[in-house]
């Protein structure tokens, strides 16, 4: 049986696929329930495919492309917004299928397209405002570069406002039977949403308020990203979420992570956690640095206002774990937010200050005192020490 195109409008049809094998995006993010790798069809007096697919989802792709096509009318142009692999890895096959078929990019699209896979013929660049004039539709081409890539860019189809999004107000998680916000469990998809900002997006926040103001522009009604559910029933809601986690702008709480090899620094950071809840903190989230997918970790230091570090020596450094989720923290640039940190040792000394050294370097961190190290096992003054941290993150983030 042939998987079919989905409709979204009468003339604009839903081709992705569903990716529930891959264990890690991009080698790095886990993916319990999978991704969604979309992709578009505009059926007109010219025919418009949005973006490919994944190499390894061809089949889902070509099957749905052909079930639209099958009339023999082909493709006259494929648009590509965004050239990661995941989008355009099934470029140089729509080439060899549709050997007439125009390819649509931008300047560093086409640079991009020679660099991946050699094409450097029947390539339409566009700019800025330029418009694609497929008949009844009219699409409109925005950039939003490093959103996040550099060729990064938006198609507006101005006769029924659908904006075809790419990467931008798109999340993890397959496409489970519904394709549309109005289908789906949406507390669920803006988690990974947000999980997908952090980790992918979150950096370039700056680009991503440029963005977020042409599209703001554009009104549109119905938004197609590359990753996600279809955004018709509330479309601006993803729009006004993506503001506002690019804004660090922050909910009331408090993210533990900790570093622990035989419980020690584990019994500091549960005492912090502890007191702030006692505090009245309600969200307050404790993570294992070497257990937790470094994802979902940053995904709630992105969400929460306070962050607590809690680690235990390794050969005189921090332990690897917790140095890891540092790095990428640093890589963030993350803003406004309130730090707590602690560290143990035994025979030598070396977390603490290396997490004092992140405070003053990995991003726009408030120091919250008391800064506590602990030699070996923490006593009962120790303990206090971290209770006082505890209380004193509940009052930084009320602020």
């Amino acid at each position: 049986m042939m998987q079919q195109a989905i409709k979204i409008t009468d003339s604009i049809f839903w081709i992705g696929g569903n990716d529930r094998e891959t264990d890690l995006f991009e080698g790095l993010w886990e993916l319990p329930r999978g991704v969604a790798y979309n992709a578009y069809f505009i059926n007109d007096e010219k025919r418009a495919v949005i973006d490919t697919i994944k190499g390894d989802k061809l089949s889902d792709y070509m099957e749905r492309l052909v079930s639209i096509t099958q009339d023999g009318g082909g493709v006259d142009y494929l648009v590509v917004n965004h050239m990661e692999p995941d989008h355009s890895g099934s470029v140089s096959i729509m080439r060899r299928l549709y050997p007439e078929m125009k390819i649509v990019g931008n300047k560093k699209t086409i640079e991009m397209l020679e660099a991946f896979y050699g094409i450097t013929e029947g390539l339409i660049e566009v700019k800025e405002g330029d418009t694609l004039d497929l008949g009844r539709h009219k699409l409109v081409f925005a950039g939003i570069p490093m959103v996040h890539w550099p060729e990064s860019m938006v198609a507006y189809d101005t006769t029924e406002k659908v904006l075809f999004s790419t990467d931008a107000f798109g999340g993890f998680c397959a496409l489970e039977g519904g394709i549309f916000d109005d289908e789906l469990d949406m507390s669920l998809y803006e988690d990974e949403t947000l999980r997908y900002f952090a980790n992918i997006v979150g950096r370039y926040s700056a680009p991503t308020q440029k963005a977020i103001a042409k599209v703001r522009a554009l009104s549109p009604e119905i938004i197609c990203p590359a990753h996600g559910p279809i955004l018709r029933s509330d479309p601006m809601r993803v729009v006004d979420l993506y503001d506002k986690w690019s804004s660090h702008v922050t909910d009331e709480g408090i993210v533990v992570v900790y570093g622990s090899m035989y419980g020690n620094t584990k019994l500091m950071t549960d005492a912090i956690a502890r007191a702030a809840c006692e505090a009245g903190i309600k969200d307050v989230i404790v993570h294992d640095a070497s257990r937790s997918n470094l994802s979902y970790i940053v995904r709630d230091i992105w969400k929460y206002r306070g962050l607590v570090l809690g680690s235990c020596t390794y050969n005189t450094e921090l332990y690897p774990p917790m140095a890891t989720l540092c790095r990428a923290l640093k890589n963030k640039m993350m803003k406004n937010r309130a730090l707590g940190i602690c560290g143990s040792y035994s025979w030598s000394k070396g977390a603490l200050s290396e997490l004092r050294v992140f405070a003053e370097q990995g991003g726009d961190w408030k120091m919250v005192e008391p800064n506590i190290e602990v030699k070996s096992s923490p006593t009962e003054a120790d303990l206090e020490l971290c209770r006082e941290l505890g209380r004193n993150m509940a009052a930084a983030v009320r602020e």
